[in-house]
């Protein structure tokens, strides 16, 4: 879940280069044309997302998924790839270059998942379209009585946004493009969740419950009667619609198959999401043996912290006393949260001195919303919202007896600070530079740096024993293994048992978890690989900068310098480390001639 991160201060420390000819500034103009072109389509065809950013223009709307929309936004991508391809950036600056470099990657991507028809699949296991709507319930403004008739015509328009979702998966249905049935059970309580049985129930009347004061009585009185006859005559039915197709027509007619591999062009589509996950110009195969690699490595430090807590058992011993000894799990869901939030603050207290631009959006710590906890993954960091709220690090209450207190710091820095919280806030505070770029989320580089993040934990001292190292050696452990377990059962043939099986045996991770996670690699080909991927190369790449920069190496310049373009591909964050390393040599220079 899950965005991008432009840190401006940085860029013209780090990357910016003078237009070279006076023809330059016409091609940068054209350039910036061509982003808000596409902007301002990408905000009008699609109104959920635009107000996922803040933009309330179309706040009475909800996106056309009709086939036919989508041939028409693949048109369009294709004009806007034209577009980009008339323009010569050779001369624009390194940043504009950027710009028009991730500008590409993310138009050929859409027309990859065009190509495949990607919308026949429009959920996961642990969210998608019907979850979404909940999200974006939760970024709506309720502050004018024009606020809720936008919001009234959005619920008006529902059961058919719903009907459309429904069409796209019949047509996956009859194609065989469909999430694996071995795992629909598990997804089913999310679409029931949906379906309340009263008007009162509906987290969609919700907001006609805390009518602004600003209304008169007249007025608050007759929206929560529209409110409740819209909810009920028409959300709630389409929701019902909704759930018994899922548990009646869809789970029982997708695929019997597991893997990406089985889908039509499996084989092809596999591996345009492996490359785009990652980055990387790999075959699954490739990152299968990285993950062999990793998992070797990390299995040695596990076994060092064994020894030294003195544990007398096997590797398989101390996995089953973590995973059942009551000191690592708390009773209830408040202690949980206060427990993270308490991390979050210790680790807030040592970011100046890692970090030299830190963002001024504030975030908070909230539970998962029951309606999609059970199978939702441990934790994940939600954009805030402008205008409206902070971010947040949402932490999943649900079956505390899975939850340990040993997987919680690593938790934090990933999802928190200076983890997802910091990117996404970063992203959306810089002052300049094409709008697409604050909203950008490239896996690679965002996972990337969560997972680098949950390292830098130790340099900061949020560690506090070694049950907290190992259990951050856990989520290494979980991460490299998705190398090996996503292109398992999605190239190699892996049974689903064999991935459960592979976690049970080389993480401490709660079985609970286990299961959900492997149910999540299977419904989302591909995106697992991105964590260690991008980790790795941002591990590299301090340690070739430390290695030129010798004494001159500044952890909260180098950290910036990472962030400075905000998401960005892995290739470009290696460009861009080996500017920040020849500016920063450059200075050094500088100094010793003034000295």
């Amino acid at each position: 879940m899950r965005q991008k991160f432009l840190l401006l201060l940085c860029v013209c420390v780090y990357t910016c280069a003078a237009p070279s000819p006076a023809y330059a500034k016409g091609e940068s103009a054209t350039l910036s044309a061509l982003f808000a072109d596409e902007w301002r389509y990408r905000l009008e065809q699609d109104p959920l997302q635009a107000t996922g950013y803040g933009v309330h223009d179309y706040n009475d709307r909800l996106t056309d998924v009709s086939p036919a929309a989508y041939e028409r936004h693949a048109a369009q991508d294709r004009k806007f790839l034209a577009r980009l391809a008339a323009i010569d950036t050779k001369n624009l600056a390194t940043n504009e270059q950027a710009d028009a470099d991730l500008f590409r990657f993310e138009l050929e991507n859409r027309l990859a998942n065009a190509s495949f028809k990607t919308w026949r699949i429009p959920f996961n296991s642990d969210s998608g379209f019907h979850s979404g709507l909940l999200f974006t319930l939760e970024q709506t403004p309720f502050k004018t009585a024009q606020d809720y008739d936008h919001y009234l015509a959005r619920l008006t328009a529902l059961p058919g946004y719903i009907d459309q979702q429904i069409a796209n998966m019949r047509t996956g249905l009859q194609d065989g493009f469909t999430i694996a049935r071995t795992i629909l059970p598990k997804v089913e309580p999310s679409f029931a969740a949906l379906a309340s049985t009263t008007y009162a129930d509906s987290a969609f009347y919700k907001p006609f419950m805390q009518l602004p004061d600003n209304l008169n009585l007249a007025q608050r009185e007759a929206l929560a009667s529209r409110g409740r006859t819209v909810v009920q005559d028409q959300v709630l039915p389409a929701f019902a619609k909704l759930h018994r197709f899922f548990r009646d027509t869809y789970s029982k007619q997708a695929r019997a198959t597991l893997g990406a591999n089985a889908l039509p062009e499996g084989k092809a589509f596999y591996a345009q999401q492996v490359q785009y996950f990652t980055t990387r110009d790999l075959s699954p195969e490739q990152v299968h043996e990285l993950g062999k690699k990793e998992v070797a490595r990390i299995r040695a430090e596990m076994d060092d912290i064994i020894e030294r807590v003195g544990f007398d058992g096997s590797f398989k011993d101390f996995l089953q006393f973590l995973r059942t000894d009551p000191q690592f799990y708390v009773r209830t869901a408040d202690d949980l949260l206060n427990r993270a939030a308490r991390i979050a603050k210790r680790i807030d207290l040592q970011l100046p001195a890692y970090f030299a631009t830190l963002p001024r959006m504030s975030y908070g710590v909230e539970p998962v919303p029951d309606a999609i906890a059970e199978n939702y993954t441990t934790g994940r960091a939600v954009s805030p919202v402008p205008g409206l709220r902070g971010g947040i690090f949402w932490v999943n209450t649900y079956a505390l007896n899975t939850r340990p207190l040993y997987n919680l710091p690593a938790l934090a820095l990933h999802e928190g600070m200076p983890g997802h919280v910091l990117q996404i806030a970063l992203g959306q505070e810089q002052a300049s530079g094409p709008d697409f770029r604050k909203h950008l989320y490239i896996s690679a580089f965002g996972e990337g740096w969560g997972l680098y993040c949950e390292r830098l934990g130790l340099e900061m001292g949020i560690y506090q024993d070694d049950y907290e190292k190992f259990g951050r050696l856990t989520y290494e452990m979980w991460r490299a293994g998705r190398l090996m377990v996503d292109t398992g059962m999605h190239a190699m043939g892996w049974s689903r048992a064999q991935a459960i099986d592979f976690f049970v045996e080389n993480s401490a991770l709660s079985l609970h978890n286990i299961n959900t996670e492997v149910d999540r690699y299977i419904s989302w080909p591909g995106q697992a690989l991105s964590y260690k991927m991008g980790e790795l190369t941002i591990i590299e790449l301090r340690k070739h900068a430390e290695a030129k920069l010798g004494e001159k190496f500044d952890i909260r310049r180098f950290h910036d310098a990472v962030l400075a373009q905000g998401a960005v591909t892995l290739p470009m964050l290696e460009a861009q480390v080996e500017r920040f390393i020849a500016q920063e040599s450059q200075q050094g220079a500088s100094q010793s001639s003034l000295d």
